[in-house]
């Protein structure tokens, strides 16, 4: 059990912020009669295991490990490659052991990569081997009758036995910066795309992603506390460069090879992939400007491609996972934005509309779609951070999850994985369902939080901006106003305002250093409308309007003190708080910044490109939405106030360059402020030893900034 001593930093570096412990990664088995999940062993444990449920009928269901690294390692230390650290860092994965699996059809053979080998292991018999290939090996996937495992190494796809028989190269690379069977930077960042093959239904084809990253700039990433060691290449394609190449290949087991045809120069960005029994291979393609995008079927023997459908959007067109896709009876699923709502259209048919805002396609059924939504704007009541699963079809929509919370779900015919998080508990629920009943739950290991989060949910200002407010422990009205701290991320993709309890943990943690805690998500945040998320387009700037209308806005019913306003966020949020303090000192008065993106130009291609355009065709909008230009700071009002800036040196996302120049422009324009560098840091959470000083350090900082005592 865990000390109550421990503080809560520490406690939430040390358990990956409760993450431990907790199973995730479900699949369900089309026979209803398994759920292979991955977790590890305890709270502070990182090395995840791969579990198997039984849910045989007539038997109480019972968990048990299929897959150990410590016993197929025998003791020894996980080796990563550079390739499987970076694929890691795109997808935030920051535990050790078996982190990600595939299974085949049946979900009778998993495959998964540890210390670059490939292992398979039969879910039924619970046993478990390596597979005698060249390594490192990355991303193996069964094919979907189970005999043969695809893989990736050193830049070749690659197929073998499932028996470790008849390994062979499908696609070389004709040189160092070609890679197949991968995906490229922006794909696995920005697009949720995290693979580069697709084995066919019969398992007899692969679709396979041909990467060229040669055109693409290269960046170094150094470590100045190990000068010793050589700078880490990077290729990173900043907004109006060069994008890498990608290809698609039909490749045969008979060595058979025909590349896919489509206009690659109109629409360049290969954003999804989908292979099933119910159609042609189903591509997504978006244009560079993100404003037009082609859904293709796929002739395998020709390589040739028919558009299936066209979306097009002035502002700019989003990506959601689970589509496009192909229904059993050959109609197309997808997400589109019509009408001013997020919706579900399956064939010709819309078959939601404005009271819910679509998220995902979770599963396509015979006979309906199970999704994930948030309330739109028309729903009878806000169901302010609350995501729920429903099930959809043309006689209408129905609820699956149950109680406010953040839920969803993974299924297979009459088997359903419900993961449920609420503001009452800690933590996730994950129920496993039979037709709609509940017949077991997966059990948890992560740890208790020596600290509960007290979470208001609320809307402030004329837009209804969905807000959190959390205040110290034991607070009482007769205590009075309390210095404000924002504790935003406020921009596209990040959702703070969640009804779960574990999301607002570090803010509750702030709270109890003596402040009240406002998180609100403005424009730009997802989950409300396309409008809303829209609204950014050009102007990222008014993200910080939103902070202020909501912040003026609480004051009336929250003990705030707009005397003492600090602002402090990461990345998006990181940005959000230096604009804060350089254009809006009249209502924020410090801000700690965390790896933020001050340049504009410096950021990658798919991003910024969405909300900000070319930058050679609209400079001044890049010189507006950046913090800082080529001559200083950018638009910065005469009041100076302090600033902490917090950046990892190792961050390959948002590099540290931004917040090098941006010191560098601050000190030129006489603003003294504080920077801390992390050595060996990327853009994820620090490490457990520096997590607890970081935060520490942090409120030492808001506290003098403010003029606060102790």
């Amino acid at each position: 059990m865990t000390s109550q001593k421990i503080s809560f930093p520490r406690q939430h570096a040390r358990t990956m912020r409760f993450t431990l412990g907790a199973p995730r990664a479900f699949t369900v088995s089309p026979d209803g009669e398994r759920v292979i999940f991955l977790r590890s062993g305890s709270g502070t444990d990182r090395t995840g295991r791969l579990w198997v449920l039984d849910l045989s009928a007539g038997g109480t269901p019972k968990e048990r490990v299929v897959a150990d690294p410590e016993t197929l390692l025998g003791g020894s230390a996980e080796r990563l490659s550079a390739q499987e650290r970076a694929r890691r860092e795109r997808s935030r994965e920051g535990s050790s052991g078996i982190v990600g699996y595939a299974v085949d059809a049946a979900a009778e053979l998993a495959a998964f990569a540890l210390s670059g080998k490939v292992y398979v292991a039969e879910l039924r018999a619970g046993t478990a081997r390596a597979l005698p290939v060249p390594g490192p090996v990355i991303d193996p996937r069964p094919s979907p009758d189970g005999r043969r495992i695809a893989y990736v190494s050193k830049g070749a796809l690659r197929v073998v036995g499932a028996e470790g028989d008849g390994d062979r190269a499908l696609a070389e690379p004709e040189g160092a910066n070609i890679s197949y069977g991968l995906a490229e930077f922006i794909a696995a960042e920005e697009m949720q795309r995290s693979r580069g093959f697709w084995w066919s239904p019969e398992s007899d084809r692969l679709l396979v992603a041909r990467v060229d990253d040669s055109p693409v700039q290269r960046w170094w990433i150094a470590d100045p506390a190990h000068p010793d060691r050589r700078p880490a290449e990077v290729a990173y394609p900043a907004a109006g460069t060069p994008n890498a190449e990608v290809r698609l290949f039909v490749m045969g087991l008979d060595g058979s090879r025909t590349e896919v045809v489509w206009d690659r120069a109109r629409h360049p960005y290969l954003a999804q992939v989908h292979w099933s029994s119910a159609g042609a291979p189903l591509l997504l393609v978006q244009a560079r400007d993100q404003q037009s995008q082609l859904f293709l079927a796929v002739d395998t023997e020709t390589g040739t491609t028919r558009t299936v459908h066209v979306d097009e959007d002035p502002v700019w067109l989003e990506i959601f996972p689970g589509v496009p896709a192909w229904a059993p009876d050959g109609r197309l699923v997808r997400i589109a934005d019509e009408g001013g709502a997020r919706v579900l259209a399956v064939g010709d048919r819309l078959l939601t509309g404005a009271q819910l805002q679509l998220q995902a396609v979770l599963d396509i059924g015979e006979s309906d779609v199970l999704v994930s939504a948030s309330a739109g704007e028309d729903a009878a009541a806000p169901e302010i951070g609350e995501s729920h699963v429903y099930r959809v079809n043309e006689l209408g929509v129905e609820r699956v999850s149950e109680g406010a919370g953040v839920h969803s779900a993974v299924r297979a015919g009459d088997v359903t994985v419900l993961v449920s998080h609420s503001l009452e508990r800690p933590g996730a629920r994950a129920d496993v369902l039979r037709d709609g009943k509940r017949i077991a739950t997966v059990a948890s290991h992560a740890e208790e939080p020596v600290l509960s989060a007290r979470v208001h949910l609320t809307e402030g200002g004329a837009r209804r901006i969905p807000c959190a407010v959390l205040l110290p422990e034991g607070y009482k009205e007769s205590d009075g106003p309390l210095p404000v701290l924002m504790d935003p991320y406020g921009g596209p993709h990040g959702r703070r305002v969640l009804a779960a309890h574990n999301p607002h943990l570090t803010s509750q943690w702030f709270a109890d250093q003596g402040f009240a805690v406002v998180v609100a998500d403005g424009r730009g945040a997802p989950g409300r409308s396309p409008g809303w998320e829209k609204a950014v387009k050009n102007n990222l700037v008014l993200t910080v309007d939103d902070q202020i209308e909501a912040l003026h806005a609480l004051a009336g019913r929250f003990p705030l003190d707009l005397g003492k306003v600090a602002i402090r966020g990461w990345s998006f949020g990181g940005y959000l708080a230096a604009l804060a303090v350089l254009r809006r000192p009249d209502v924020f008065h410090a801000a700690v910044v965390g790896a933020p993106v001050t340049d504009q130009r410096l950021y990658d291609t798919h991003y910024t490109e969405r909300y900000l355009g070319d930058p050679a065709k609209q400079p001044e909008v890049y010189a507006h939405n950046s913090v800082l230009t080529d001559e200083g700071l950018s638009e910065a009002a005469d009041q100076v106030r302090p600033m902490m800036i917090i950046h990892g040196l190792a961050d390959d996302n948002v590099v540290v360059a931004h917040s090098l120049r941006l010191s560098s422009a601050l000190l030129s324009a006489g603003r003294p402020h504080e920077v801390l560098p992390l050595s060996g840091v990327t853009h994820m959470t620090p490490q457990e030893q520096v997590a607890e000083n970081l935060l520490l350090l942090q409120v030492d900082f808001l506290k003098r900034s403010l003029g606060l005592r102790g």
